[in-house]
C-alpha cells in the first residue's frame, strides 16, 4: 500500500520560513517523479513544484521561484519543499504527489499516488 506522508507545515509570519516534508512508503521511490500541489480554500489545486526521480530535473510555477527549493532523498524515500520569504497568497494545504511520468509534472489529475496535505499559514 502506497503512503505519502507530509509533515512541516505551520503557521509562520510573512517573510518567514518552513520546510516542508514528504515520506514515501509502499513504492519504489526512485522510479517516480514527486509533485508540491497547494490549494487554497475557494480555489483550486495547483501546482508549485516538481522533482524528476533521479533529482536532476527541477519545474516550478513562476510565482514561488526564486524563493521555493524542491529536494529529494532517495535513501530516504523522502522529498522536501523548502520555503522561504513566504507570502500570505501562499497560504494553502500543501500536498506531495508521486506520478511516474515527467511530461506529466504539472497535471495534478495525472498524478498517482496523493498525501494527505499539511497547512500552511502565512500571516501578514
Amino acid at each position: 500500500q502506497v503512503q505519502l506522508v507530509e509533515s512541516g507545515g505551520g503557521l509562520v509570519q510573512a517573510g518567514g520560513s518552513l520546510r516542508l516534508s514528504c515520506a514515501a512508503s509502499g513504492l519504489t521511490f526512485n522510479t517516480y517523479v514527486m509533485g508540491w500541489f497547494r490549494q487554497a480554500p475557494g480555489k483550486e489545486r495547483e501546482f508549485a513544484a516538481a522533482i524528476s526521480a533521479s533529482g536532476l530535473n527541477i519545474h516550478y510555477r513562476d510565482s514561488v521561484k526564486g524563493r521555493f527549493i524542491i529536494s529529494r532523498d532517495n535513501a530516504k524515500n523522502t522529498v522536501y519543499l523548502q520555503m522561504n520569504n513566504l507570502e500570505p497568497e501562499d497560504t494553502a494545504i500543501y500536498y506531495c504527489a508521486a506520478d511516474r511520468r515527467w511530461d506529466d509534472r504539472t497535471d495534478h489529475w495525472k498524478y498517482n499516488y496523493w498525501g494527505r496535505g499539511a497547512q500552511v499559514t502565512v500571516s501578514s
